[in-house]
């Protein structure tokens, strides 16, 4: 694994829920924010996304936007005002009204959008996912994010009808839109400095890669430097300057990250989840794991299966 790949893994949970609508005149749509991230896929026409508290953005064919903090918002046919946003409709209405085929408005201006959602545990956010801005805007742009325009054109294509295989496809594709979303961000530089300057720096991307590649292995900072090229002093200055932590303090909280991680996702016994992460024993990942989450391993995996909900 490598360290975007971990950082969206760490937080995601359940499976992305997404609806394909199509709009036309005017129309005005609120969603109310999500204990997780939202996007929006213009795959026809334009629309306006009006964040709360942010500026508005103007959203054309092929743009795609991710929110990925759950942001409420509101979309539209066009700015506007404070009054007119107030009384936007929720999208559970427009959704209806698309399924009834009643696009509110008629068919002038009409605008087809792919929205969803992903869930998300933020209780142990990796702070690349952290980092993100409230509304992450890529638009569709010639030779621009590559990946991401096969992606949404592959989506487009399967929710087009129902083809054989789709529950399987679109899930998968919207996982992609998830991982392509980011990491365009990462290509365009992002916010200055932060995750985007991490992972430019040739020291300090080559030791997250090695701790993510294999965190269970023995790691000192001597070792780690070796890693990297450089000397211990060389790589301890500028992991931290740039991470915000030294190397070692930022393995073992991963470590116990991935042990929560695994804790949720799959039934090992604890001995196994330790061996996985780099403790030896069930009872040293238990001990730091207690003091980091203020629980036990027991009761966060109690506490994780109870409130699992089905995606949707």
């Amino acid at each position: 694994m490598d360290v975007v790949s971990d950082a969206i893994s760490a937080v995601r949970v359940g499976r992305p829920s997404s609806d394909r609508v199509r709009v036309g005149g005017s129309w005005c749509a609120r969603f109310a924010p999500y204990d997780g991230a939202g996007f929006h896929v213009v795959l026809e026409g334009g629309c306006w996304l009006l964040p709360d508290g942010g500026p508005p953005v103007s959203l054309g064919a092929g743009d795609a936007v991710l929110l990925p903090h759950g942001t409420g918002h509101v979309i539209a046919d066009a700015p506007a005002d404070a009054e007119a946003v107030a009384r936007a409709v929720p999208f559970e209405s427009l959704r209806a009204a698309w399924r009834r085929q009643e696009p509110p408005g008629g068919g002038a201006g009409t605008v087809e959008m792919l929205c969803g959602k992903y869930r998300l545990d933020r209780s142990r956010a990796h702070p690349l996912m952290a980092e993100l801005p409230p509304v992450v805007h890529l638009p569709n742009r010639v030779g621009s994010h590559p990946e991401l325009r096969s992606a949404i054109d592959l989506l487009g294509r399967e929710l087009d009808g129902q083809r054989p295989g789709a529950g399987i496809a679109v899930p998968g594709l919207l996982d992609l839109l998830l991982v392509y979303m980011v990491r365009s961000w990462l290509a365009s530089g992002g916010a200055a400095g932060g995750w985007p300057a991490v992972l430019g720096d040739p020291v300090a991307a080559r030791a997250l890669r090695a701790l993510h590649a294999d965190p269970a292995a023995p790691w000192t900072v001597e070792r780690l430097a070796a890693e990297a090229g450089v000397s211990r002093p060389t790589l301890t200055r500028r992991f931290t300057a740039l991470v915000g932590r030294p190397p070692m303090a930022y393995l073992a909280w991963w470590r116990l990250n991935l042990a929560a991680t695994l804790l949720r996702g799959t039934e090992d016994p604890l001995a196994a989840v330790a061996r996985r992460v780099g403790y030896g024993t069930a009872y040293s990942l238990s001990h730091a794991f207690s003091r980091e989450f203020g629980t036990t391993p027991g009761r966060y995996r109690a506490r994780e299966a109870a409130g699992a909900a089905p995606a949707g």
